[in-house]
């Protein structure tokens, strides 16, 4: 059992998301960094769908009714562990009575804490992620709360093996690095002007406190849409389109641009004119209100390739902890 003492800003239980329900508006929640998530997964011997605690820009403190494997990745919150300071990306014991503290995040926005065995909430639809929105899943459907109490399921046999354990340093990412967000241009790419398309990637847009799992925000200069006729079924702002699906990561521009997260809407109206690619849509959700972000414009087969190395990545963690 795992005690809430102090809830953090934003602290739920997400795992790698409620696939196979779009079709009928449910968007997949889940971890906004798949890759952080999955890491600290694989160093407590689980699979990477065990649920974690996502904490979100603040840490929590939590005290441990029971021994447990337990890793942290993602931003640095520089934890402790009874005010003793503890690695991230390493697999540590934690004994019953022992107190976990985490603080304001220094370098990235969301930290993932594995516990071996997973957090054990009641699945829903074929998975653990709290979907905020609408009170669904997760503990009771809401951001954990001081006083919360959480079951543990049970740990994988070799996890007692793998404390000390860490992810190599060249799978970790840099969070600092502020390296342009890739994307693939399209679905309504055609409703920009060729200039206003060449500055969604030129300029550089800032992350508003509206960010968030819904949406990520951003700030920057004015983008201008090509002429037209209203289309039958489109609103009148030059926006909208008849309504479509929304990708995960695409990017609408209702004003400013708007990139969708784990628990946006799945369609709607608004324009959608890229989307970000699997591999960065983490390092976006690791940039904090305020950092600035910019985008690079990829092909399809860019995208691909970019997966494929992410998931590479992954796999060399996993292989390298068995």
């Amino acid at each position: 059992m795992i005690s809430v003492e102090k809830p953090g800003v934003l602290t739920t239980v997400q795992d790698v998301g409620r696939d196979g329900h779009y079709h009928i508006g449910m968007p997949p929640s889940g971890a906004m960094d798949q890759y952080a998530h999955a890491a600290a997964n694989y160093l407590v011997g689980n699979d990477a769908d065990a649920a974690t605690l996502e904490m979100t820009y603040q840490g929590c403190d939590l005290r441990f009714g029971e021994d447990a494997v337990v890793a942290l990745a993602g931003a640095d919150m520089t934890p402790t562990l009874n005010d003793e300071p503890i690695p991230t990306w390493e697999a540590v014991a934690v004994e019953a009575g022992d107190e976990l503290s985490l603080q304001y995040a220094t370098d990235g926005a969301r930290t993932y804490l594995a516990v071996a065995g997973g957090v054990d909430v009641e699945p829903l639809m074929g998975s653990r992620s709290t979907y905020t929105l609408i009170g669904l899943g997760g503990h009771e459907g809401r951001p954990l709360q001081a006083g919360d109490e959480l079951s543990i399921g049970d740990p994988p046999g070799r996890s007692a093996d793998l404390v000390g354990s860490r992810v190599d340093d060249e799978h970790v990412p840099e969070y600092a690095d502020k390296s342009a967000i890739r994307i693939v241009l399209g679905l309504c790419d055609y409703r920009l002007t060729e200039e206003s398309k060449a500055e969604l990637c030129k300029a550089e847009w800032t992350v508003t406190p509206e960010a968030d799992r819904v949406g990520y925000r951003l700030d920057g200069p004015d983008l201008d849409f090509v002429p037209r006729e209203q289309p039958f079924g489109a609103g009148t702002d030059p926006s909208n389109v008849v309504d479509l699906g929304y990708p995960v990561g695409s990017i609408q521009v209702p004003q400013q641009p708007i990139v969708l997260m784990r628990d946006a809407v799945t369609g709607g109206g608004y324009a959608t004119v890229g989307t970000v690619v699997s591999a960065d849509r983490g390092l976006l959700a690791q940039r904090r209100t305020h950092q600035t972000v910019t985008f690079e414009d990829v092909s399809l087969e860019d995208a691909l390739d970019a997966r494929t190395r992410n998931e590479a990545a992954l796999e060399a963690i996993r292989s390298s902890l068995e």
